[in-house]
């Protein structure tokens, strides 16, 4: 292994935490107080549970990403460990989905649609509406929004 590859390895797990760390802190200024009432509601079932666990792996393409979110929410006290079992269980399972997800970049076709679907596509639209709402918007909400889809840009990337 060069000097490069370890310096590239390191800088994607810099970008990685990074980005896991704002997608994060955006979700917990966002709900505000909420959060806790919310993941509770959420996963009242361990069947709930796991599809949480599920749809946030599929969105943010990382059950790393999900394990230590939930974790940290653990160990904060928002979430209970029971709850969390059923998210980690979804987290495991969306990684199927987040694979699918990932080999849409091989899907080849002029088709509008099909192009959109690739995270190359959508991932620069996401960053850019990440950058105005961070940048120019004055209300808090759209800001928290702003910096969630920018944790989400930076783990798809």
């Amino acid at each position: 292994m060069s000097f490069f590859s370890i310096l590239t390895l390191v800088g994607g797990l810099a970008l990685f935490l990074y980005g896991m760390k704002a997608m994060g802190d955006g979700l917990t200024m966002l709900s505000g107080g909420r959060m806790e009432q919310l993941l509770e509601k959420l996963t009242s079932t361990r069947f709930s549970g796991v599809l949480l666990g599920l749809a946030v792996t599929a969105v943010i393409q990382s059950s790393s990403a999900t394990t230590v979110m939930v974790v940290g929410f653990v160990n904060s006290g928002i979430m209970k460990l029971e709850q969390a079992v059923g998210v980690i269980m979804g987290a495991n399972i969306g990684t199927t989905v987040t694979s699918w997800l990932l080999s849409l970049t091989g899907v080849s076709g002029s088709s509008t649609w099909v192009r959109l679907l690739k995270p190359s596509s959508f991932s620069p639209v996401l960053a850019l509406i990440g950058i105005i709402f961070l940048m120019f918007s004055k209300k808090e909400k759209k800001h928290n929004i702003g910096t969630i889809l920018m944790g989400f840009v930076l783990l798809t990337a």
